[in-house]
């Protein structure tokens, strides 16, 4: 299978992150070191489907590592989500005579490559992409610090103001079901609560943590909200709270899709060109139809069913470390 491949093709989809365009820079110079033709897929599975496909030279990746986004483009395709969809696909890849695909993105975009390798004979790539960090598989994915060091500015601004005017904020960030960047951000910026959605956090352990914090006369505070929380999103949170401690001056700010934006840090710089040059060499070394990953800074490969099936564990001690370190 490793000498047949000759042309490959890389992509982004799902949901966009910073240091994707450091991956598909690592993907396109890695690949025409080794004498291989690179093509990229405008607009993920969509783009695959409508055979939008440009050929990259090594120059023209040049000046990308350090923009956000990605200059391949994402989209979410329901038509691919079909089979003939896939077949649709499947005919675009074989026009343009593409031996393997190389896929940046998280579940949603694993999920597909999974589904696609079963019914036609193309084997994929794939390079975590995804602020969420919630692969199984990888220590850390491409996004991830960049979003975790946005949401820590900001939320420092925030404690400014929560100061000043003796206010409780409560600051909701993305994360989809996962908690790491609620606790990573949480514990960063010594945030007085964090709710995450692995552990059931009653409401009631979260009145009793404020009134802590009025016993001691700490009239601000900050609380960390993920927004896959069971309980309910920033919003329903402060209002239930407001209704508890009705003296308590409560804003609320949802960070939102400015994590997922911007220049990426250096720590994703450097994540993402590891994974795109690993990701060309496993083609090239008969590794196919698994996520490249890094953990314990070794390279690893996981099956795409690993990688989106199984749970990635979260330290929960680290939230009573939290809780300590903010008394």
């Amino acid at each position: 299978m490793a000498k047949k491949i000759k042309n490959i093709a890389v992509f982004s989809s799902g949901g966009d992150a910073p240091g994707m365009n450091a991956a598909i820079r690592a993907v396109v110079r890695t690949g025409t070191y080794y004498g291989l033709n690179v093509y990229g897929i405008i607009g993920g599975y969509e783009g695959m489907i409508k055979g939008k496909f440009k050929k990259m030279e090594k120059r023209g990746v040049g000046n990308i590592l350090h923009r956000g986004g990605t200059v391949l483009k994402t989209a979410r395709s329901m038509e691919f989500m079909t089979k003939e969809g896939r077949a649709k696909a499947y005919k675009s890849l074989k026009k343009k005579k593409i031996d393997a695909c190389i896929a940046i993105g998280g579940n949603g975009t694993f999920t597909g490559a999974k589904v696609f390798t079963k019914e036609h004979n193309i084997p994929f790539i794939g390079i975590p992409g995804t602020i969420d960090n919630d692969l199984y598989g990888t220590d850390y994915t491409i996004g991830f610090d960049t979003a975790l060091n946005t949401a820590m500015e900001a939320i420092d601004r925030i404690r400014d103001t929560a100061d000043s005017h003796n206010r409780v904020f409560f600051v909701e960030v993305m994360g989809r079901h996962s908690g790491f960047l609620a606790l990573d951000t949480g514990i960063g910026t010594g945030a007085g609560g964090i709710v995450i959605p692995e552990k059931e956090t009653q409401i009631e352990d979260l009145i009793q943590l404020l009134k802590k914090n009025a016993t001691r006369k700490k009239l601000f505070s900050v609380i960390i909200v993920s927004e896959g929380n069971k309980m309910g999103g920033a919003p329903e949170i402060a209002a239930i709270i407001k209704k508890r401690f009705t003296n308590f001056d409560t804003r609320v700010t949802v960070i939102g899709h400015l994590q997922r934006g911007g220049s990426p840090t250096c720590m994703d710089r450097v994540l993402a060109s590891r994974l795109g040059f690993e990701a060309v060499n496993a083609l090239l070394n008969n590794k196919l139809n698994v996520m490249v990953g890094i953990t314990n800074n070794e390279v690893n490969y996981t099956s795409f069913k690993k990688a989106i099936s199984k749970s990635k564990p979260i330290d929960l001690r680290l939230l009573e470390m939290a809780e300590i370190l903010a008394m």
